[in-house]
């Protein structure tokens, strides 16, 4: 990973904003700037006159995964709290505004902050200044998520193997997750779903001790986590005789899929991602049913910028990587969603999901 790189483009955008130094203090947005992947840390960023400097303060316990691990910032293993410490070395380094990461600091620890540097310095909430530099994945983080994604798709047939009438969710999700981590998974991304029958109509219903029925849709939606990057896909099966009536959900929701997938290019406003397939569940008198955005980007964590639902105008650039995922949910009845990770390239998309989308009767 190129983390001076990213480091230098965040200094940059530092100096265009006018903000001479920044507190890291989500675990993610360090993991992504100097590659730590402990569970405690803060990387203070100053970008002044002389150049731009990164110290990274940690305690005992990461002293050495942290020497081992952290690229182009020095490092500080703090006495007391890491945090206090990373202040009061912006205030030697005569920093005057130290930003930090508003949605990620909480509260009473930003009113403890603000009592210890009060008179000393100034802490400003920032927004987002990191998770906009996430949003374009490089060449090594397209790579890594081409693995979570192909591990991934690989299990799909281990989980069709573990559904059968009777069969708790929680077993099939069980098998799912032993083989992912046999086959070299650090972990899930999310909790991973599996919603049978009625239950396939809850948008995140999570496996539950609920066995299998004879005869309805099984939501499968799982991801793997590969060298800390994430995959996330999902299909819909279903067990027993397939009626007229779940044949056309099925059929519009894989209609769906394909029209927001075919809008996907550079320039494109994400929310007219969502609309394409919007309009095609509308037109199949589905639209009521479509209760979520259509899709999120994915790299270090499950859930990142951009979000392609409604009222987002923000442009698809190459280089993100989003979901589209599209769904029915009639209560009382069943559920139907399908998902894939698409790449947004120069010239257009491209599925990295290479798993089929045909409907499969069990």
């Amino acid at each position: 990973m190129d983390y001076l790189a990213r480091q230098r483009r965040l200094t940059a955008r530092l100096r265009e904003i006018g903000s001479a130094a920044l507190l890291v203090t989500h675990l993610p947005n360090i993991r992504y700037l100097c590659g730590f992947t402990g569970s405690a840390g803060v990387l203070l960023v100053t970008a002044g006159a002389r150049g731009a400097r990164l110290t990274f303060f940690t305690d005992g316990r990461y002293t050495q995964q942290a020497a081992e691990e952290v690229t182009g910032a020095s490092l500080v293993i703090a006495k007391k709290s890491a945090l206090l410490e990373a202040c009061e070395a912006a205030v030697k380094a005569r920093v005057k505004t130290l930003g930090f990461e508003a949605e990620q600091l909480q509260y009473v620890t930003f009113q403890h902050l603000s009592h210890a540097v009060k008179g000393k310095l100034k802490l400003k909430p920032t927004t987002g200044l990191v998770e906009q530099l996430r949003m374009i994945k490089d060449a090594d983080e397209i790579e890594h998520i081409r693995a979570a994604v192909g591990l991934g798709s690989s299990l799909f047939q281990t989980a069709l193997a573990a559904i059968r009438p009777g069969v708790a969710e929680t077993a099939v999700a069980g098998e799912l997750e032993f083989h992912a981590r046999r086959a070299g998974a650090e972990k899930m991304s999310f909790d991973t779903i599996v919603a049978s029958g009625s239950r396939s109509a809850l948008p995140h219903g999570r496996a539950s001790g609920q066995a299998i029925p004879d005869s309805g849709f099984i939501i499968l939606d799982y991801g793997v986590i590969l060298a800390g990057y994430c995959s996330d896909m999902t299909r819909t099966v279903h067990v027993g005789p397939v009626s007229d009536s779940h044949q056309r959900m099925y059929e519009a929701v894989k209609d769906a899929q394909l029209a927001s997938i075919e809008a996907v290019r550079p320039g494109v406003e994400a929310a007219k991602v969502d609309q394409a397939g919007r309009d095609v569940l509308k037109k199949a008198g589905y639209d009521g049913y479509f209760i979520h955005s259509t899709g999120h980007g994915v790299g270090i964590e499950i859930h990142e910028q951009p979000r392609i639902a409604k009222g987002q105008t923000a442009p698809l650039e190459p280089g993100m990587v989003i979901t589209i995922e599209p769904g029915i949910y009639i209560p009382d009845d069943g559920g139907v969603r399908i998902e894939d990770m698409v790449l947004v390239t120069a010239t257009g998309h491209e599925v990295l999901t290479p798993t089929d989308k045909s409907l499969i009767t069990l």
